[in-house]
């Protein structure tokens, strides 16, 4: 058998999976990296810890693996703004991250133009996406930007920096699903818009160079990358190659990654469809004929709060412990959780929404708290899911979960009963490196098209809604909820 190397640079850590040609992962490594909060509501990250958490997932699953990789695919943490020197490939500063809130005063001043960065780039103006990242540094790091200016340092998001790494700084390259996450990619040209790189105040000759999301990426560097010469055939944003992975190649199709956020992503084909409720126009893929859009809903917290009953309340001890705590009662004893922990994202976009819990009374336990925080995760995908088939104008045939909370039984229960339709989960639910595995693995004729990867998703089981469950009105009464939320810190 063959087999690609996939490796998923997240958020708190790396994954490496091994991906035989049959789908399966026959080998994994982890290894976490540091988080740096070095003011309220900054997150940062050191790029050198990225490397060396790729370095060392790589490591512990080459080391298990029955069989050696032909290829490398990459995915990544999207939107996170990375520095590094073109020649040494040291980074002048740390990694800003995509849940860096630092640039809200930029987006404020930047709002009269929202309307015509919306028409190109299908985003918001948010502190979450790259560009304002790189004009804060441009105006509070002279020093860090004059490398900028001077073409001796490279910008790039965490795909860009591994790519760099994995070549030995012979390749600067991105593809269309991150470069269409910075706020400077134009949806319909396909290209760096020079007008949004004037807006933001980005030379865009600092920018890497925009390739197929399946395809020539370059070859490892041995010296570098653990005496490896691969081929890297393969790169997507986390959300855009767990959609890839979950084999959602059709227009209609959608995925929910449920992970410390929750990501809902809706394949809308050639079509660009444009969000008038809150969501993203997304570019999903580009397999070198022509690019494939996507709506998206980002959820902020979901996961999280299931860690803050954990760590924050001490009502569990382990996520998992969640279901069953849950399972104990039959209802939440109409108690309501809105986990706005960090704000709203989609539908709502609140960012002075504050987390809230109504209808408690001196029979509440943790066990309905528990059972609200699952259904509170059920209600907000539901909320994305419904404005995202309206806009897209799809009727929704079923939704595909991955990511770590859908080992969730119940939430996935709680979930297809939401919205009306079955939610079918995979054997993988590591589906974002499932997915760059698939793409490398397309890149190099490991696959030979996306019907022989479909054919290779396996399912793991399928939930079916029960009736009348969607209609019983507890979600309408969790929107009030909602509503109480709301506008709390500001």
């Amino acid at each position: 058998m063959t087999a690609v190397l996939a490796i998923d640079a997240g958020t708190t850590g790396v994954t490496a999976l091994v991906v035989n040609d049959a789908g399966e992962v026959t080998a994994r490594g982890y290894r976490e990296f540091a988080q740096h909060f070095p003011s309220p509501g900054w997150v940062e990250h050191e790029p050198d810890d990225i490397w060396h958490a790729v370095l060392a997932a790589c490591r512990t699953a080459l080391a298990s693996s029955p069989e050696p990789p032909v290829a490398v695919g990459v995915t990544d943490q999207r939107e996170t703004a990375v520095l590094w020197d073109r020649e040494t490939l040291l980074a002048p500063r740390r990694a800003i991250v995509w849940q860096d809130r630092r640039t809200t005063a930029i987006c404020e001043r930047l709002r009269p133009h929202e309307a015509r960065v919306r028409e190109l780039t299908g985003l918001r103006l948010d502190p979450y996406f790259t560009a304002t990242k790189l004009t804060w540094l441009a105006e509070n790091e002279p020093g860090v930007w004059a490398g900028v200016a001077r073409g001796e340092t490279a910008v790039g998001t965490v795909d860009s920096y591994v790519l760099a790494r994995l070549t030995g700084g012979r390749v600067h390259a991105t593809e269309p699903s991150n470069a269409s996450r910075t706020l400077l990619y134009d949806l319909t040209t396909g290209a760096w818009s020079p007008e949004l790189g004037d807006l933001f105040g980005v030379p865009l000759g600092c920018l890497p160079e925009i390739r197929c999301s399946s395809g020539d990426f370059g070859r490892t560097d041995p010296a570098s990358f653990l005496g490896l010469d691969l081929p890297v055939t393969g790169m997507a944003g986390d959300q855009q190659a767990a959609l890839f992975g979950q084999a959602c190649f059709d227009p209609g199709q959608s995925k929910c990654t449920y992970g410390t956020g929750s990501f809902v992503l809706v394949n809308t084909g050639s079509t660009l469809v444009r969000s008038d409720a809150g969501l993203l126009t997304t570019v999903a893929w580009d397999l070198g004929d022509g690019l494939v859009y996507a709506l998206e809903g980002a959820v902020f917290v979901t996961g999280a709060a299931v860690q803050w009953l954990r760590d924050g309340l001490g009502v569990i001890a382990t996520a998992a412990e969640s279901e069953a705590l849950a399972r104990s009662v039959p209802d939440t004893g109409d108690v309501y959780f809105v986990p706005a922990l960090t704000g709203l994202g989609a539908p709502d976009w609140d960012p002075d929404a504050r987390g809230t819990i109504v209808g408690v009374t001196r029979g509440t336990t943790a066990a309905h708290l528990a059972r609200a925080t699952l259904e509170a995760i059920a209600y907000e995908v539901r909320d994305v899911v419904d404005v995202m088939t309206g806009e897209a104008g799809v009727a929704l045939a079923e939704l595909s979960a991955d990511g770590g909370a859908s080992a969730n039984d119940l939430l996935c229960q709680l979930q297809a009963d939401q919205l009306g339709v079955p939610v079918r989960r995979p054997r993988v639910l590591e589906t974002t490196a499932l997915g760059a595995a698939f793409l490398a693995g397309l890149g190099a004729g490991v696959w030979s098209s996306t019907d022989a990867l479909r054919d290779s998703w396996r399912l793991d089981r399928r939930f079916e809604p029960e009736p009348g469950a969607r209609d019983d009105g507890r979600h309408e009464r969790w929107r009030r909820a909602v509503e109480r939320s709301r506008h709390w810190a500001g």
